[in-house]
């Protein structure tokens, strides 16, 4: 029988990203997701919400990012 092996592209890159980076931008949306519905629920500025939607669609699509790089430098 052929045995299958995983291959690590970059062991130390996919190991920083989803030990440290992943974890960061993760939090960081998760932040600004907290932070809109706060802002929701005290009746805050509408402008604000705006802002802090912009903010988490951009921080997930950072966070999607660095995870398709963590799976590519693993090579998976």
């Amino acid at each position: 029988m052929a045995e299958r092996r995983t291959r690590c592209y970059h062991p130390q890159m996919a190991s920083l990203l989803s030990t440290f980076i992943l974890p960061v931008a993760a939090g960081a949306v998760a932040i600004v997701l907290l932070l809109g519905l706060v802002n929701m629920m005290r009746g805050g500025s509408p402008n604000t919400s705006q802002k802090l939607m912009r903010w988490r669609v951009l921080l997930q699509f950072i966070a999607i990012v660095i995870a398709m790089i963590a799976v590519w430098a693993m090579g998976r």
